[in-house]
C-alpha cells in the first residue's frame, strides 16, 4: 500500500497504477475540447468504428484523446461529461477554448488530484524530490516507486511515460534527427514553465509563475485542505507546500509565493485569513473550504 499524507477517508486509492495509456501522445492543442464536445453529443463516440473519421484523427489518437479527457477528469469512466468538465469546457463554461493559462494550471491540478490516473505524473510531481535531474534519474526512481504496488509494469511503459511527461512540460528541440512532424506540435502545458530543459538535464522551476493566478493557488489550497484537514478550519503553510499531493508540490511553489497568493485573495474574501501564531503560519478559513474554493474559481472566471 502506498504511504500517503492524503486522508484515505476520502480517497481509498489516491493513485491508480496506470501507465502508458496515452499511446505515446501528449495532449495536443484542442484535444480536450474536441473530446469533451464529442461525448456531449454522443457518449459512445470513442467506441465506434468511425470515431477516427468523426474526430478527424488517427485511431491511436482517438484512444489518446479518450485517455487524456478521463485523466484530466473532464469525462468520467462512462465517457460522460463531469461537473468539472461542464464548468470549464461547456458551451457556457469558464474557458471553453482554454485561452486563459489559469485553466491549464487548473487542469494540471485535476490531472494529479486523487484518484490520479497518471501514476508517473503523480510520482514526478509529488514523490520525486530532486530539483535537477536526468531522464535516467526519473526512470530509476519510478521503478522503485512502483515497488509499492502489487503490480508488474514493463520498463517500456515507464520510458513512454517519462518521455511523454518531458515533452508535455519541457520545451523540446525537435528540429534534429528528422523528428516526425507530429512531434513538432507543442503541448499547451509547455506554457506552464514547470520544467526547464538544458542539454541532458532537466530542472523544476520553483517559485513564481507569471501565468499562475493567486486565485488558482488559493482555490486548490482550500480543496486540498478539505481532503486532509478533516473538520479543522486551519492548515499549515508547511503542509500546503511539502505534503504529497499539495499545491506546493504540484505547482512547485515557495513559501513567499504561497503566502503572497493567500494575502491577495484574503483582501477580497473575508472567510480566508493568513495567520502567524508563534511562528506557525497557517491558512485559516471560516466557511467550508471546498465551497470557498468553488466560489473563488467562479469569481475569478466570471469577473
Amino acid at each position: 500500500m502506498i504511504q500517503t499524507t492524503l486522508n484515505l477517508k476520502y480517497f481509498e486509492n489516491p493513485v491508480n497504477p496506470v501507465f502508458a495509456n496515452h499511446e505515446t501522445f501528449h495532449p495536443r492543442f484542442g484535444w480536450l475540447k474536441k473530446g469533451f464536445d464529442a461525448v456531449n453529443r454522443n457518449p459512445g463516440i470513442f467506441l465506434q468504428d468511425d470515431a477516427p473519421v468523426r474526430l478527424g484523427v488517427g485511431k491511436n489518437m482517438v484512444r489518446a484523446i479518450r485517455y487524456w479527457c478521463s485523466a484530466f477528469k473532464i469525462i468520467d469512466k462512462n465517457n460522460l461529461p463531469t461537473s468539472f468538465g461542464d464548468k470549464l469546457l461547456g458551451n457556457n463554461g469558464w474557458d471553453p477554448y482554454l485561452e486563459d493559462p489559469a485553466s491549464l494550471w487548473l487542469l494540471h491540478w485535476y490531472l494529479l488530484k486523487p484518484t490520479c490516473e497518471a501514476a508517473a505524473w503523480y510520482y514526478i510531481f509529488n514523490i520525486f524530490r530532486d530539483l535537477e535531474f536526468t531522464k535516467e534519474d526519473i526512470l530509476a526512481g519510478l521503478k522503485d516507486y512502483i515497488g509499492n504496488f502489487n503490480k508488474t509494469i514493463a520498463e517500456s511503459s515507464f520510458i513512454k511515460d517519462v518521455n511523454c511527461i518531458l515533452r508535455m512540460y519541457a520545451a523540446q528541440d525537435f528540429s534534429r534527427n528528422n523528428a516526425p512532424i507530429e512531434d513538432s506540435i507543442d503541448c499547451p502545458f509547455n506554457e506552464l514553465g514547470l520544467i526547464r530543459h538544458f542539454g541532458k538535464n532537466y530542472q523544476f522551476k520553483i517559485g513564481a509563475k507569471v501565468n499562475l493566478p493567486a486565485q488558482i493557488i488559493v482555490a486548490t489550497c482550500l480543496e486540498y485542505a478539505s481532503w486532509v484537514s478533516q473538520d479543522s478550519k486551519t492548515i499549515t503553510i508547511r503542509r500546503l507546500l511539502y505534503d504529497e499531493g499539495s499545491p506546493g508540490m504540484v505547482f512547485k511553489l515557495t513559501e513567499n509565493i504561497l503566502c503572497a497568493a493567500i494575502e491577495t485573495v484574503a483582501k477580497e474574501f473575508e472567510p480566508i485569513i493568513l495567520s502567524d501564531t508563534a511562528g506557525l503560519i497557517q491558512l485559516s478559513f471560516t466557511d467550508e473550504p471546498e465551497t470557498l474554493s468553488e466560489v473563488i474559481l467562479g469569481q475569478y472566471y466570471n469577473s
